[in-house]
């Protein structure tokens, strides 16, 4: 009995160590879990913290990116701007040199000064008479052996568009509705060719590029006041050589060129000889068109009014309206513009003003 009792003592000892142990284990087991959680709990904490201030750094960075966005923004605008400025500049350059002179008014007078040859330049009247006009011509006159219309006993007045270098400047002039006289500029490397576009119109002009006293960025192949007269006629026969149906030409800017005697006697000789007729611009008062008109046969046509000093509708329409009334006055008138989308808006609306004037091409005038 008693070694019963020892050994049943000894199974109960062995099973409670083994309860012990079990019970033990298994509280490590819950330690090591719940370290584990804990450790997680941290590591969820961590990255969540992470996450917060890698998206601190994600919105600190959107924001840098903004204000960078923002700076460039305006930057940009700002280039633009002085972009946009500069462009009107060049633009403005490129047009022509919009001196003092391009703002007066020339009259062609009856009279003469006989000391200098020189036509007299007078203002019209502010009130001019609406006098009723005579003895104009009314011939049949031929743009490149085609017929045109005979003219009618109205006031005419010629409207030169300048420095027209694309088919798109083209066709807005085609669609302003009557007669406009396009002066196209040479080929150069900035204008490309304008050769093929001249096809087809019934009537153009060479707007010749010369010497200017005050204008930056003159056109390739600019005459100067020091070319010789070898190097004038052949820029004249090379002309006629793209252009051969031309038969008028004007000057592109040249104050400088068209007032020096000298240099305008060697373009007169070589106009002459190649058949073109020459018509001022009067980018300069002093210009010695008349003188070498005279001297070389040549009637003298030369620019009343420059259209688009400014670009603003208003006075756009105010100049055209001079225009109008010194054809109304002295028979016939020429206006020079440009191919701003200003300009060719007030032509094409300003067909009412037009009603009593027939609207030629140069070669119409009624002095030729």
């Amino acid at each position: 009995m008693a070694k019963r009792k020892t050994k049943r003592k000894s199974t109960n000892t062995k099973h409670r160590k083994s309860q012990n142990i079990n019970f033990k284990l298994i509280n490590i087991l819950l330690l090591i879990i719940l370290a584990l959680i804990i450790a997680i709990g941290i590591l969820i904490y961590l990255i969540d913290n992470k996450k917060v201030e890698e998206s601190k750094k994600d919105i600190s960075k959107i924001e840098k990116k903004i204000k960078e966005d923002i700076t460039k923004i305006q930057e940009t605008s700002e280039d633009k701007l002085n972009k946009y400025v500069k462009n009107i500049e060049v633009k403005k350059d490129k047009f022509e040199e919009y001196t003092e002179d391009l703002y007066k008014e020339y009259i062609h007078e009856k009279t003469e000064d006989k000391t200098t040859n020189i036509i007299k330049e007078k203002k019209p009247d502010t009130k001019p008479k609406t006098e009723e006009i005579t003895n104009i011509q009314t011939e049949e006159v031929s743009v490149f052996h085609k017929p045109l219309p005979i003219q009618t006993n109205k006031p005419k007045l010629a409207i030169v568009i300048d420095d027209v270098t694309t088919q798109y400047q083209i066709n807005k002039i085609n669609n302003i509705g009557y007669k406009t006289t396009m002066s196209i500029l040479p080929p150069t490397s900035r204008n490309g060719s304008t050769i093929e576009m001249v096809n087809g119109l019934p009537f153009y002009m060479i707007h010749f590029p010369m010497e200017a006293k005050y204008f930056k960025g003159e056109e390739q192949g600019t005459l100067h006041i020091k070319d010789s007269y070898e190097k004038i006629e052949k820029r004249v026969a090379q002309i006629r050589d793209w252009y051969p149906n031309a038969q008028f030409t004007n000057n592109h800017t040249g104050s400088k060129f068209t007032q020096d005697t000298e240099a305008m006697d060697r373009l007169f000789k070589a106009l002459t000889k190649y058949n073109f007729t020459f018509m001022d611009s009067r980018t300069t008062s002093k210009s010695k068109g008349k003188i070498m008109a005279d001297k070389y046969n040549m009637p003298y046509i030369a620019r009343n009014i420059f259209l688009d000093n400014e670009q603003e509708f208003n006075y756009i329409q105010n100049q055209l309206k001079k225009a109008i009334s010194i054809a109304k006055k002295r028979g016939y008138a020429i206006a020079i513009g440009h191919p701003h989308d200003i300009t060719i808006k007030v032509l094409r609306e300003s067909k009412p003003l037009l009603k009593d004037l027939e609207l030629i091409y140069v070669n119409q005038l009624p002095i030729l």
